[in-house]
């Protein structure tokens, strides 16, 4: 499953290292040097990596000027989302395991939607929510009650507006 994880921004010098505006988690992990991102349905494989003035800074094998890449400006960076191997916190769970997961307002006892989406915003996560129209969930401990992945569902209580 192929996630979004950030945007190529700008460029640093002219040898082709690139500023990705990412809020991203697992970034050190993600951007190894030795494993992929996809830019505009090109998969490029990462060199070398470093943060500089809230930037991930990349450099990309093969790439040695920035005319090479320069086209990609402004566009989405992904990844393939097969990472079992990192290591999950309690609480934490893979994007390909939260969505299509049905959401349920324990207020009311009803079904709000399916998680569309993970927006990682920095402070905390943000579940799309795609049911009679789109609801943004703040993946707190006050809003979300419950997931349960085997039974496919999150339970929520949303908190006073959140669903206005």
């Amino acid at each position: 499953m192929r996630i979004k994880i950030g945007k190529l921004v700008n460029f640093h010098g002219v040898r082709g290292e690139v500023k990705i505006l990412s809020n991203s988690d697992f970034l050190e992990d993600r951007f190894a040097a030795g494993n992929t991102v996809e830019i505009a349905g090109r998969t490029l494989t990462i060199d070398s990596y470093r943060t500089h003035k809230n930037f991930h800074m990349l450099k990309f094998e093969g790439v040695s000027n920035m005319n090479d890449i320069l086209h990609l400006k402004g566009e989405d960076v992904f990844i393939e989302e097969s990472d079992e191997d990192l290591d999950l916190d309690d609480n934490e769970y893979h994007v390909k395991d939260i969505v299509g997961l049905t959401v349920i307002n324990l207020d009311d006892n009803t079904e709000l939607g399916k998680i569309s989406e993970v927006m990682f915003t920095g402070a905390n996560d943000v579940w799309v929510i795609q049911g009679e129209r789109e609801y943004l969930i703040p993946y707190i401990e006050q809003v979300v009650k419950t997931v349960d992945i085997e039974r496919g569902i999150v339970e929520i209580t949303p908190l006073e507006g959140l669903l206005d």
